[in-house]
Parts: structure tokens; sequence; C-alpha cells
């Protein structure tokens, strides 16, 4: 079910009643929906705007084809920014 935040606003015994009958209401302003009221208990999966998870699903780091690097290399390389490098 859907309720404008006015409709919400003017009748909110007969929304909550909707959800207490085990209804989800989503909530517009201006036709978009802004909030969505459900009944105690079902919550179900979160949504959200944006990923949460920046590695993906498979959980793995990423893997590197390239030579590995010895301390002495990166202390060369890193020689002139501070720290305690030569």
């Amino acid at each position: 079910m859907d309720a404008s935040m006015r409709e919400l606003n003017q009748h909110t015994a007969q929304v909550l009643a909707q959800v207490e009958a085990g209804e989800s209401v989503t909530v517009t302003k201006n036709g978009a929906p802004i909030a969505i009221i459900r009944p105690v208990g079902d919550e179900g999966e979160p949504t959200y705007p944006f990923r949460t998870d920046p590695m993906g699903d498979d959980n793995r780091a990423p893997t590197f084809s390239g030579p590995a690097l010895f301390s002495e290399k990166v202390d060369q390389w890193l020689a002139g920014f501070g720290g305690d490098h030569p």
C-alpha cells in the first residue's frame, strides 16, 4: 500500500491499522517513496542506495602478477619522502 505524507498525517490511525494487519506501507512525498512502515518482526533485508561491499560477493582480494617487491627496492623508492628511509 502507498500513502502520501498528507494521507499519513490526516489518517494516521487507519494507515497504522493496515500495518498492524500485516501490510507494509510506502510513504511518498511528491510521488517519490521516502519511507516504508512495516509490521514489527517483518524487517527483511535492509536495502541501501549504494554498494556496501567494495570487494563484491566473493570477498577475494585482487591478485597482482608483477614481480615481488623487496624491502631494499622499496626503501630506494621512498628515499626523500620523510620517515626513517635513507
